[in-house]
């Protein structure tokens, strides 16, 4: 079993930052594959970001590229993403997740382990 827990979403102003955390337990966290995805009201649970086991390989939904950075430290067993330039239409509630895999998946069936999500909500 692997637990995530994510922290560090909030209320911002458009153009603004925020920097969302997700702190693992359990097992080897270098072992898993890390995305983070998000639900926004009334729409389905899309993927943002992932990056591999090392951190070597990362991939971005087409509308953060640029303005969003997936990182991870393995020392920490902590996987970041960095969001800049906020949209209000960032607005949802962000989930970390784990995939025990080598590779970076961008469907949500394919991650093993998810966090509770953090709200992040972006004002005009």
């Amino acid at each position: 079993q692997v637990q995530l827990v994510e922290s560090g979403g909030g209320l911002v102003q458009a153009g603004g930052s925020l920097r969302l955390s997700c702190a693992a337990s359990g097992r080897t966290f270098s072992n898993y594959a890390m995305g983070w995805f998000r639900q926004a009201p009334g729409k389905e649970r899309e993927f943002v970001a992932g990056i591999s086991r090392s951190g070597g390989s990362t991939y971005y939904l087409d509308s953060v590229k640029g303005r969003f950075t997936i990182s991870r430290d393995n020392a920490k067993n902590t996987a970041y993403l960095q969001m800049n330039s906020l949209k209000p239409e960032d607005t949802a509630v962000y989930y970390c997740a784990a995939r025990s895999s080598y590779t970076i998946n961008y469907t949500a069936r394919s991650y093993d382990y998810w966090g509770q999500g953090t709200q992040v909500t972006v004002s005009s």
